[in-house]
């Protein structure tokens, strides 16, 4: 296939050039959007006039035709063309003669490939939403399921205050929420239509953008062409999306991990989930949490990548530019199938209530609330503190808790206390007293939950 852009040069290409700079095995994904802009753009130069209406009838007909192929599996690329658009523009032309060579009036492949990569980009922003809507709703529904269920909250991994699990889910919940909303916001990024930018400049044709991005579905055109055809933030919008979420996932994998451990034993791993040892019949290895921890650094290496290609660019487009479609690729094939495969193992996760709440109850995590129990005794907070920290000390010298400490013991600390700290320190009471918006009492968090479906329905409407 002879190249499209060749009246200028007197001799071809070194092979070594064509493969070093050929994007078409990657970039082939784009073809059917590349094919419907170019659809779009055609129509438009027929009803603007720019070109017979027979023609642009016959150039959109042929782009139809070979989509339609392209669909039914019946179309194979040629991987020795330079990209996907030389690609289509070239068969179109061997399909229907002289007319397919004028599609390309009023057009450059800087702005061809702008409108492909925001159309493409706006189906992985919508993706990567709904997916994430999935998730969120088994969050909502498991939180629902464990609003009683105690456990240790922690800090620097000690354990520190009890909590529910329903509590700790909706953690997660707000944490995936703002994802979505990141997409959304990506998703509106890329929602701006550039063709009609030319190759930097604009074109003397009198087009129709207006037009074009109504067919196409953008909201709202681009303002500057020099801009438009040299503008990747969407595209890094996207990735720093899909590297926060990937974060989220990975802290998310990280505590199961832990969790899933025999020294915490708070949930067991679904077997289709894990793996076995080749040497140690004994081990039932979490791959599908670490898969997705490590593939965490992959998405944040796409994002890398991106702006260091694009930190030095000047304007306008620069074939450095075109690494910018791998690295999207592969961070949205990676989120896309770290998503629903977290989502599933965290369906088929097995929890442990009794171990949880064993863990609170062993691990002085109400020894805040002793404190506050003895504030509530006219005591001042420091004094407080202090008795309950030298109470702890003596508890976890002889190995107990202190709800196992006798009302005489605890005199010898204090004489305020009296029979009523038993119930005051309580892990249920701990946790009901903390009844404050945002915080894990079980009426606060179904509060949290009720807001949480309402703002997901919203969404999703």
């Amino acid at each position: 296939m002879g190249k499209l852009w060749a009246g200028r040069f007197e001799k071809p290409t070194s092979v070594l050039l064509d493969d070093f700079q050929s994007s078409i095995s990657f970039d082939w994904r784009l073809l059917r959007l590349d094919i419907q802009g170019s659809i779009a753009h055609a129509a438009m130069l027929g009803e603007q006039g720019i070109l017979s209406r027979e023609d642009a009838a016959e150039i959109v007909s042929g782009l139809a035709g070979i989509l339609r192929d392209y669909e039914a599996g019946n179309l194979s690329v040629d991987t020795g063309a330079e990209d996907v658009h030389m690609f289509v523009e070239a068969l179109l032309t061997e399909r229907i003669g002289e007319a397919g060579k004028r599609l390309h009036t009023g057009r450059s492949r800087n702005d061809q490939v702008a409108l492909d990569m925001r159309m493409y980009a706006k189906e992985c922003c919508l993706q990567a939403r709904n997916l994430l809507s999935t998730l969120l709703s088994a969050l909502l529904a498991m939180a629902k399921d464990h609003l009683h269920t105690a456990m240790p909250g922690y800090t620097h991994l000690q354990k520190a205050q009890p909590v529910t699990l329903a509590f700790h889910l909706m953690a997660y919940f707000q944490m995936f929420s703002r994802d979505t909303d990141r997409f959304s916001a990506a998703f509106a990024e890329a929602d701006v239509m550039p063709l009609g930018s030319g190759a930097l400049a604009g074109t003397t044709y009198p087009l129709n953008r207006e037009r074009v991005a109504e067919m196409l579905g953008f909201s709202r055109l681009s303002d500057n062409a020099l801009d438009a055809v040299s503008d990747r933030d969407f595209l890094l919008s996207f990735l720093s999306a899909a590297a926060v979420c990937m974060t989220h996932l990975s802290r998310f994998c990280e505590e199961l991990i832990l969790w899933s451990t025999g020294e915490f034993g708070f949930v067991t791993m679904d077997d289709g989930f894990a793996t076995g040892s080749s040497l140690m019949p004994q081990k039932k290895n979490p791959d599908a949490c670490e898969l997705i921890r490590g593939k965490s650094g992959r998405v944040y290496g796409n994002l890398l990548a991106l702006l260091t290609v694009m930190k030095g660019l000047p304007l306008a487009y620069n074939k450095d530019m075109q690494e910018d479609k791998e690295s999207f690729f592969d961070a949205f094939d990676t989120l896309a199938q770290c998503l629903p495969t977290f989502t599933a193992m965290l369906q088929a996760i097995s929890f442990h209530p009794t171990a949880m709440a064993d863990a609170a109850g062993l691990g002085f995590t109400n020894a805040t609330d002793l404190a506050d129990y003895l504030v509530g005794k006219g005591i001042p907070f420091r004094d407080a503190h202090h008795i309950s920290g030298s109470l702890v000390g003596k508890c976890a010298r002889e190995g107990r808790s202190l709800s196992d400490l006798s009302l005489d013991e605890l005199r010898a600390a204090s004489p305020a206390f009296d029979n009523d700290v038993y119930e005051a320190i309580s892990l249920s009471a701990c946790i009901e007293r903390r009844n404050l918006r945002g915080g894990p009492a079980p009426a606060a968090v179904a509060d949290s939950i009720r807001r949480g479906e309402a703002w997901l329905e919203g969404i999703l409407s």
